[in-house]
């Protein structure tokens, strides 16, 4: 399937296109979920408020090209943060965002850490952030010549440090605390 067939679906539940495959997407994610989501939000939206760079957060469609051109994956990331401008447009972002932002639950779990860990290394996502609620932990990855290399994760009493991003950096406990 392609970018045009995927604007033209109705389906009842939220689906993303991986490579031409139509993967469904978890049902309304739970409490905690949202609660982590809204969490990174109100940090991101005070850091980026006064810079050029703009955060978005889910439903929102992140398209990823072929060498030919052609549009056959569609993401909704939890949160992308997109510096380059001209990536937007009325219908999402189109091509890598600078950083990513997915929130596990129990039914996404396998899909992030292996599809879309390998599609956002292959089209250039330079910071990857896969949290884990129920382990209250994060893991980022940062794109190095092209590989994502693995820092240490960051638990609830650690302070989350961007790599991309000079000065953002916050406490885990402000993601986690009270869930």
């Amino acid at each position: 399937y392609t970018f045009a067939d995927y604007l033209m679906w109705r389906f009842k539940e939220r689906v993303e296109l991986i490579k031409g495959k139509v993967l469904k997407m978890s049902p309304a994610p739970a409490p905690i979920h949202q609660k982590i989501s809204f969490r990174f939000s109100g940090i991101f939206y005070n850091y980026f408020k006064n810079r050029s760079c703009e955060v978005f957060s889910a439903p929102f469609d992140v398209r990823f090209s072929n060498k030919d051109g052609s549009t056959n994956t569609v993401v909704q990331p939890d949160l992308s943060v997109i510096c380059d401008h001209t990536k937007i447009d009325d219908k999402g972002c189109i091509g890598a965002p600078d950083l990513i932002i997915e929130i596990l639950s129990p039914g996404n779990s396998k899909k992030e850490l292996s599809l879309k860990y390998n599609l956002y290394e292959e089209y250039g996502v330079l910071e990857y952030w896969m949290v884990h609620p129920l382990e209250k932990s994060i893991q980022i990855f940062v794109l190095e010549n092209g590989k994502f290399i693995g820092k240490r994760p960051i638990t609830e009493d650690d302070t989350v440090i961007s790599y991309t991003f000079q000065n953002l950096s916050f406490t885990a406990k402000e993601i986690f605390d009270n869930l």
